[in-house]
């Protein structure tokens, strides 16, 4: 079955390179230009992804994502004409999937977006991993992508959830953000370490709002590792 993609731009120009090539991958798409349309687009028909571009006016990407992460997980790309690290960051922080800056390749946008509903999908990697991990009362359903404290569930985007699979899989390790970037991004598609970080962050603050404080611990000057967990 195709994935449905909402594309989501002010620009028309923009909107027509991204179905053009969305479409040529196979994929169907649906297009918004502006905030409000997108949210009225994603509520009539729900979206696989979404490509979100942040500098819209009236209503911006971010506010748009705020809308939707109150509901859903659904990844989001986002696109922006600034290259602007804070902006960069924000954007991560408030549950983006990644990031793109314009101008951008059509080729790395659509293998970007392949990389991220490839995750979701994924099967897990090894034959002996079971469906659950289990860290203390730390249990993540990898099948079925579900992550819970205590019996609370913990909505994680699905890089996130790449991240802490990732981590969960060998809790003694201490992995370097290179290794947890070629995890979540495949070793095709190039993330700065302050976007790993970002994430990071982003995930200890979801699983700290749920009672699992500093489940993930910092090796400075390596990466990092999973903390003892009761």
């Amino acid at each position: 079955m195709n994935k449905h993609i909402l594309i989501v731009d002010d620009d028309a120009h923009i909107r027509e390179v991204i179905s053009f090539a969305l479409e040529k991958a196979g994929m169907q798409v649906t297009l918004a230009e502006d905030g409000r349309q997108a949210l009225q687009q994603f509520s009539a028909s729900a979206a696989d992804l979404i490509v979100l571009d942040i500098n819209m006016p009236e209503f911006d990407g971010l506010e748009v994502c705020r809308e939707i992460r109150k509901t859903s997980e659904v990844p989001i790309l986002f696109l922006s004409s600034r290259d602007d690290e804070i902006d960069r960051i924000l954007g991560l922080e408030i549950g983006g999937d990644d990031y793109v800056t314009k101008p951008f390749s059509p080729r790395e946008l659509v293998a970007r977006i392949n990389v991220i509903l490839k995750r979701i999908n994924a099967a897990p990697k090894t034959a002996i991993e079971t469906n659950s991990l289990q860290h203390g009362k730390l249990c993540m359903q990898v099948e079925q992508h579900v992550i819970s404290w205590n019996d609370q569930i913990i909505s994680l985007t699905a890089t996130e959830f790449a991240m802490l699979l990732l981590l969960m899989r060998q809790p003694n390790r201490v992995f370097s953000r290179d290794t947890i970037m070629n995890s979540a991004y495949s070793n095709n598609v190039y993330v700065s370490d302050r976007t790993i970080d970002s994430h990071i962050r982003h995930i200890r603050q979801k699983l700290g709002d749920a009672g699992c404080e500093a489940v993930i611990e910092t090796v400075h000057g390596v990466g990092y590792k999973l903390a003892s967990c009761q």
